[in-house]
């Protein structure tokens, strides 16, 4: 008799321990739109969460974002301001974005490429290069936002915001990693 109850037991706690990891799994895809970001690694690249179990996070990914290309942090002081000023827009938004793909999912070093989109409805590509962080960097077939940062791009460049300014960065990121190949990500 005793085996009888402790075989329902487990069976009962089996089915238990199921229902709970159903009804997280589901509680979490209500926020499965947004990422958690957990590193800033630089003013186009950034570290979000991809799978949590019970609220640990086991899984993160590289998220390059797309359509733009900020200053390496080697290329100071703009490269380490660029990478603040992503952080400062993200920590407005709690630390969590959505993102958007485009046709070209992933770049040739694994990163996922997105548009990354904050609490506030705002493109955080955009930002960058709108308050002169980042310079419009389109990589075919991922163009979708190519005509909206190049306007960006160019009032940034009227108002003479961040890089474009005074002191502003004196060789695009592109230019530095040609001349600096060991630097890489």
């Amino acid at each position: 008799m005793q085996y009888y109850y402790t075989k329902n037991f487990i069976g009962f706690g089996i089915l238990l321990f199921l229902v709970f990891f159903i009804f997280t799994t589901a509680c979490a895809k209500k926020e499965a739109d947004y990422y958690k970001v957990t590193e800033i690694n630089d003013g186009d690249t950034v570290t979000i969460v991809t799978g949590s179990f019970f609220g640990i996070m086991v899984k993160t990914e590289r998220v390059r974002l797309t359509g733009i290309d900020a200053p390496e942090l080697a290329q100071e002081p703009w490269g380490r301001r660029a990478k603040n000023h992503l952080r400062k827009l993200i920590k407005e938004s709690d630390w969590q974005v959505q993102l958007e793909l485009d046709i070209q999912r992933r770049d040739r070093y694994g990163r996922i490429l997105a548009y990354l989109w904050d609490k506030n409805g705002r493109m955080l590509n955009y930002m960058m290069v709108r308050d002169g962080y980042a310079m419009v960097y389109t990589v075919p077939p991922n163009v979708k936002y190519a005509e909206w940062f190049l306007q960006a791009q160019r009032l940034a460049r009227e108002e003479k915001r961040g890089i474009w300014g005074k002191d502003g960065l004196s060789e695009s990121p592109s230019k530095w990693r040609k001349q600096h190949p060991q630097n890489r990500l």
